[in-house]
């Protein structure tokens, strides 16, 4: 061997193991498929940010202060010396959908005490068994017919579950994890914005606008519309792997300050904690990746809710107020990971999350055990994903 071939081989190793040293440990496993090292990677990565990070709106700049974007056809455009709008809350499915229903008065489920002591045994929450909040998604408004593009599906676009129509792209905004529209972090990189023009939800999974627009599953929701017992259809997924719609189930500082959250809030579990092999209504949708016990472990769809005796007198204003909703409307499982509630970013609501005192740990007291299951309807579905579209 040469010496000039000699330096080749170096540089290659160099690199190979500076690029590994950004993945950890715990997701370099040989046995993952590409998809779930990435998700991998990325919940570890929320993870760290989130538990270090406060609830706050980006460190960006104003969107009323960026240039106009290039006229590239695939860039997203930026504001251009108007303000943004602002996210009008959740003024949206004026329709009895099951996440707008109060379930306090119902009595528990007969599984309940099974899955509660299931779960409490294998791990409870993800994050180290810590009930935190993540702030990460935003969810965008559009008043603009003009504001709709077409997009290239990826390999993470999904037929017939998802939506090949074009999505809204608001002259300013981002994605979830970023400060734009390009997914630069290899996240999840949700896109949710509520269309006013046509009164529809548009969600999309993976978005990544640059130079080009492309997507993976995208999601269309009538906000005044009326859905059945499996909404979109059953064994279909979504934006979400529930197949839910994200934004409906978020909550965000402007409730806060109002006093209310009025819907059900979206929760999540590690996929080891999820049962395999079904899920139950309002989801309509399961993964693979779930592992959990295949009869006492929480399906997707699983609804519970805080126990009404729970004493909430530690927790701050803002504390409360989730707590209430928690008891009242319960919290319904949706997807996969570790930061159990999701919460809107406050880039856009007139509220922000540091004036209602609200931060990722605001409920770090409430334990899997604090729980109970509200019973769901019919029988559980066996997950076989061949999706049905209503």
């Amino acid at each position: 061997m040469n010496i000039s071939t000699l330096v080749v081989l170096l540089v290659i190793l160099l690199v190979v193991c500076e690029v590994s040293s950004w993945i950890p440990v715990k997701c370099r496993s040989s046995t993952f498929t590409r998809f779930q090292r990435r998700r991998c990677v990325n919940n570890w990565y929320r993870i760290h940010q989130t538990s270090t990070r406060a609830p706050v709106s980006k460190s960006v700049s104003p969107a009323a202060s960026r240039s106009p974007a290039a006229s590239s056809p695939g860039t997203a455009p930026s504001a251009s010396g108007a303000a943004c709008p602002h996210y009008v809350g959740h003024s949206t499915f004026t329709t009895n959908v099951p996440w707008n229903q109060a379930v306090d008065t119902v009595q528990k489920s007969s599984q309940s005490d099974t899955i509660i002591n299931w779960l409490s045994s294998n791990g409870g929450w993800g994050n180290g068994n810590v009930f935190q909040i993540d702030f990460s998604i935003t969810v965008l408004e559009s008043t603009s017919a003009s504001d709709l593009r077409s997009f290239t599906p990826t390999g993470d676009f999904y037929t017939p579950d998802c939506d090949n129509v074009p999505m809204p792209v608001p002259r300013c905004g981002s994605i979830e994890g970023e400060t734009g529209y390009q997914c630069t972090q290899d996240g999840d990189c949700h896109l949710l914005v509520i269309h006013h023009p046509t009164n529809t939800l548009y969600e999309q999974w993976r978005t990544n606008l640059g130079t080009t627009f492309q997507g993976g599953c995208a999601a269309t929701w009538n906000l005044g519309g009326t859905y059945p017992a499996d909404l979109r259809g059953d064994q279909c997924t979504s934006a979400d792997a529930g197949g839910f719609p994200i934004s409906a189930l978020l909550f965000d500082a402007d409730e806060i300050a109002a006093g209310s959250i009025n819907h059900a809030i979206r929760f999540i579990l590690p996929n080891n904690r999820i049962r395999a092999g079904s899920y139950v209504h309002p989801a309509t949708h399961s993964t693979s990746a779930c592992t959990g016990d295949a009869n006492q472990a929480p399906p997707y769809g699983v609804r519970l809710r805080l126990k009404s005796n729970y004493d909430t007198t530690s927790l701050s204003s803002g504390g409360k107020v989730i707590a209430a909703a928690l008891k009242k409307y319960g919290m319904i499982l949706s997807d996969g990971g570790n930061i159990a509630l999701t919460a809107t970013s406050d880039q856009y609501t007139l509220n922000k999350w540091s004036n209602v005192n609200v931060d990722a740990h605001s409920l770090n007291t409430l334990h899997v055990s604090d729980f109970e299951v509200v019973p769901w309807s019919g029988n559980a579905i066996p997950y076989t994903g061949d999706c049905v579209r209503n």
